[in-house]
Formats: C-alpha cells, sequence, structure tokens
C-alpha cells in the first residue's frame, strides 16, 4: 500500500467492501426493475410517463434518504444508519411484490412507494458510504470513491442478466420473483457490516459544529436544495388539489422553511460560489446519468429487440465497472486532475447518445454503447470527490446534499422527462406517418406532461408493447407503422438527452480555467478552510 493510498483505520478494506457491497445492492435492484418495465406496461396498462414516474419515484426518495442521512451521520453514527437502509430495502420488496392485476390505481400507488422505499434505502446507504469512504482514504478519495461506485454498473449487470436469462423465454420467472433477487446482496451487506467499528470525518475530529460543517453549503447551495425540494412536493401534492394553486403553495412553503433553516443554521452564511456550481451540475449529472440508466435498456430494445436491449445494458454497465477501476491510472498517468476527466467524459458522453440514437443493429450498437459508457462512467464518483478534496471542513453534509439533488434531478427531471420525450416523439412520428391511425392507436389515459412542456397524447402502451412483441415478418402493416414510429420518437428521445452532456462539458471547461488561474487543482485540509 502506498502512501497516498494509506487508509486511516485497520478495517478500512472491509468497511469498502462493505460498502461496495451495499451499493452492489442498490445497483442489482435497479437493474431489476428497468428490466420488469415491459412487464408493468403489459400487465397494468401503464404509459411511459406513468413508468417515468414510478422509476423517478426510487430517485426522489434517495434524495431524502441521503439527505437525512447526511445530517444525521456524525450525530447517529453510520452503523444505526446501516441498519435502517437494510429494513427498507426489506419491506420495499414486499410491498411492490404486493401490486396485482385489475386493481387500477392501487396497483400503481403500491409500485410507487415500494420503488420509493427502495430509494430511500439507496440514499441512506450512500450517505453511510460516500463520507464514510473519503474519509478513509483522505489521499486518494477519486480513486476509492470510483472503486466504492464501481459497484453501482456491476449491480446492474447482475440485474440486467436476472432479466436476460430467468426474465424471458418460455420458462420466463415472474416479474416479483426476480425482483426479489436483490435481497441477496441485501442480506451480504447487513453481515458484513455488522459490529464494525467506524471512523470519525476530519471535520468531526476538528471539532467543528453542525452549522460551521453547513457554512460552505450555505444560502447558495440551500437555493438548490430547497428548489429541488420545491419540485418534488409540487408534484406530489399539486395533484391532491386539482384546479388549485394550494398544492404549489403548500410546495413553497416547503422549501422557503428548508432554505430559511439552512441560512439560520449557518447564521446567514451565502456559501462558497463554487459548492453553489458544483450542486447546480450534479442536477445535470443525475439527469442524464442516472435519468438514462432507468431508460436505456427500454429505448435499445425497443430500436433493436428486447433481448438485444438486455444484452446491451449488461453491456454498458459491465464496462462501466471495469473502467471505474482505472480512475487511479487516468489521475496519475494520464496526467487528467477530477475536473479534467470531467471535462473530458462529458465530451464522449455527448457523442456517445448521439451514437446509440442513431444504431440499427447488434455490433454498431456494440460501439455506440461502449462510448456512451466510458463517457457516463467517472461522472458521479468524481463529483464527489471534488466536493470532498475542496470542501473537507463540511464533513459527510456536502456531499450527500450534492448526491441527494442529483438523484432528485433524476427523479424529477431525468427519468420522468425522457418517459415524456418518448411519448411525445413517438406520438407526433405516428401522426406525422398516418394522423387517422394514430387516432386509433392513441391512449386514451390522461396526457403526459413535463413541466413546462405542452401536454402529450402516448400511443397506447398496451397495444403498442402487443404491437412489439409480434416478430417484424407477422405484424400488420398497422402494428409495421406504429413500432417504427416508437423506434423514431426513442431515436429522438436520445437526441434530446444528448444536449446535457454538451452543457456539462462547458460547464467543466470553465471550471478548468478557473483552476488554471488560481495555480492549479489539489485537495485541501480543514484548517485551509477555516
Amino acid at each position: 500500500m502506498t502512501h497516498a493510498d494509506a487508509s486511516i483505520v485497520p478495517n478500512a478494506k472491509r468497511l469498502l467492501w462493505a460498502g461496495f457491497t451495499a451499493i452492489l445492492a442498490a445497483g442489482v435492484g435497479f437493474g431489476i426493475r428497468g428490466g420488469i418495465f415491459a412487464n408493468w406496461a403489459a400487465e397494468f396498462g401503464f404509459t411511459g410517463a406513468q413508468l417515468g414516474a414510478i422509476g423517478g419515484a426510487g430517485f426522489t426518495s434517495f434524495c431524502f434518504g441521503i439527505m437525512i442521512g447526511g445530517v444525521l451521520v456524525d450525530k447517529i453514527g453510520y452503523g444505526k444508519l446501516v441498519l435502517v437502509a437494510f429494513l427498507l430495502h426489506i419491506i420495499s420488496a414486499f410491498v411492490t411484490t404486493a401490486a396485482t392485476p385489475g386493481t387500477g390505481a392501487t396497483a400503481y400507488q403500491l409500485l410507487f412507494w415500494g420503488t420509493f422505499l427502495f430509494g430511500l434505502a439507496n440514499g441512506t446507504l450512500e450517505a453511510v458510504a460516500n463520507p464514510l469512504v473519503a474519509t478513509l482514504f483522505p489521499n486518494a478519495r477519486t480513486h476509492y470513491l470510483n472503486i466504492l461506485h464501481a459497484s453501482w454498473p456491476f449491480g446492474m449487470v447482475l440485474g440486467g442478466l436476472i432479466g436476460w436469462t430467468v426474465g424471458s423465454g418460455a420458462n420466463a420467472w415472474s416479474w416479483k420473483a426476480q425482483l426479489f433477487l436483490y435481497l441477496v446482496p441485501t442480506l451480504a451487506y447487513g453481515v458484513m457490516f455488522f459490529r464494525q467499528k467506524f471512523p470519525r470525518s476530519e471535520a468531526v475530529d476538528k471539532g467543528l459544529k453542525f452549522g460551521e460543517m453547513l457554512k460552505d453549503v450555505g444560502i447558495l447551495g440551500g437555493l438548490v436544495v430547497s428548489g429541488m425540494l420545491f419540485l418534488f412536493f409540487n408534484s406530489l401534492l399539486s395533484p391532491l388539489f386539482p384546479g388549485a394553486a394550494t398544492g404549489t403553495i403548500l410546495a413553497s412553503l416547503i422549501a422557503l422553511v428548508v432554505l430559511g433553516a439552512i441560512a439560520k443554521v449557518t447564521s446567514f452564511s451565502i456559501g462558497h460560489w463554487l459548492l453553489f456550481v458544483l450542486f447546480i451540475i450534479h442536477v445535470f449529472v443525475g439527469a442524464v446519468e442516472l435519468g438514462t440508466d432507468g431508460w436505456i435498456q427500454n429505448i435499445t430494445g425497443a430500436i433493436l429487440t428486447p433481448d438485444q436491449g438486455k444484452i446491451l445494458f449488461v453491456f454498458t454497465s459491465l464496462m462501466m465497472f471495469i473502467l471505474r477501476f482505472s480512475a487511479h491510472f487516468i489521475e496519475t498517468r494520464l496526467g487528467l486532475k477530477p475536473i479534467g476527466i470531467l471535462f473530458v467524459c462529458a465530451i464522449i458522453a455527448c457523442l456517445g447518445l448521439n451514437l446509440v440514437s442513431a444504431i440499427h443493429s447488434f455490433g454498431p450498437a456494440l460501439g455506440a454503447l461502449l462510448v456512451y459508457a466510458l463517457g457516463k462512467t467517472f461522472f458521479w464518483p468524481t463529483m464527489l470527490a471534488v466536493v470532498g478534496d475542496r470542501f473537507p471542513r463540511t464533513g459527510g453534509i456536502a456531499m450527500s446534499l450534492m448526491g441527494g439533488v442529483g438523484m432528485m434531478s433524476a427523479g424529477l427531471i431525468g427519468t420522468p422527462g425522457l418517459g415524456y420525450f418518448k411519448d411525445r416523439f413517438a406520438g407526433e412520428e405516428l401522426a406525422k406517418a398516418d394522423s387517422a391511425l394514430y387516432q386509433e392507436w392513441k391512449s386514451t389515459g390522461a396526457p403526459s406532461e413535463f413541466l413546462f412542456f405542452e401536454k402529450a397524447t402516448a400511443i397506447d402502451p398496451g397495444r403498442l408493447e402487443a404491437a412489439k412483441a409480434v416478430p417484424a415478418v407477422e405484424r400488420t402493416p398497422a402494428q409495421s407503422t406504429v413500432v417504427a414510429a416508437d423506434i423514431q420518437g426513442n431515436r429522438k428521445t436520445l437526441k434530446v438527452d444528448s444536449f446535457i452532456p454538451a452543457s456539462l462539458a462547458v460547464a467543466y471547461l470553465l471550471l478548468l480555467l478557473y483552476f488554471k488561474a488560481i495555480g492549479g487543482y489539489r485537495p485541501l485540509k480543514v484548517e485551509e478552510q477555516v
């Protein structure tokens, strides 16, 4: 072990791999859920927007888990939060699988809240794992945080393999049986964390109080957090008060209370501008990385075949898993500092999404997905490393809050946004190809909505899935037209998605210029901030 890799406690590697297994469980569950979206569409008749909302619940609840956990972790300790997450993971499985066909809104609510509890468990675990690993390896945060988060794509590989092997074919398992399999790594991380001794963060060791740790977040960071909370509560409460502004007013009050609390605790500190910028950037990271992850298997499966979509999902996730072990090589041998890594990744991710949007066969799809995987691999853990390097005074708080807004963005912007554009573009393509056929095939359910965009009417999801299940040579002319419109809608959705990493590239370039102007990027110590 080199000096740079040196840990601060003897059980550091066990804690690292326990955290790895915990995030692995989240990845397995996420991968399985992505593979059974089609089952839910066929069994319950949900539209893309409804499925996006269910998937998004796992991201928004992650935010609460990681934010609340990040605030409490230095107060109550890592072990108690691990226990909470462990119990939530188990409860989530039983709530989700309680959904049965023919129960209408009840089935939707069970799937929504089961996914919500799953995300809450995941967020609580990240509130433990991220600051824990950053504390254990203070001189190699980028390296070890990337190793920690290599478990996420590896979990998706396992989840994708489950869908590929037992989720299709004549002897396919039910989606409920598939979902229960994520409890295997859940039990494993529970055993690995059991009775372990945990270190304290540098900020806690220096005796900093909670308000002092939160000062760099301040009002500026609080604006990002409260803004995302407004979006969440507005989407949750507004449907309860149709035709009135009551939901929006209540959501605004909640956001203002949170912002006021942050201002009060920090003695009205404005916060650090750089942390504010990193929070904004991470909103976009969450939308493009995790939001796309939630749909990529479905989209590539629609463009090619469902089985090929599953294979490509596994391939992409496996590449991410391998690549995240190379962050140390990139940083030390190639000389790219964390911001440089992020800048290059943003350019590659933009290119990758455009390449994937143009695929027509399996071979080129492998190459396009490899580019896409390379682009998105280092976003999340490297952003966490930057916060750990530049803002050690915040302990685990800033890292958790940033992770929270990223996940909430995935749930409120990325996943439902892609679901909306899939519905919209597919419907528009069908209407353009054959307006009468569009009238016959359009969904009779609620229109798809997303932020300030116009409402869109999806193609009937049940009929669409049935048409896609028919071999291409056996489809009627109407089915062929509908499926072709859906494929074109998916292509356009990926092109729109590529604008996000393009914007990130601009932001990272500006940060590169900033760090060059101040003498270069380097990790700071608490005493350099105080």
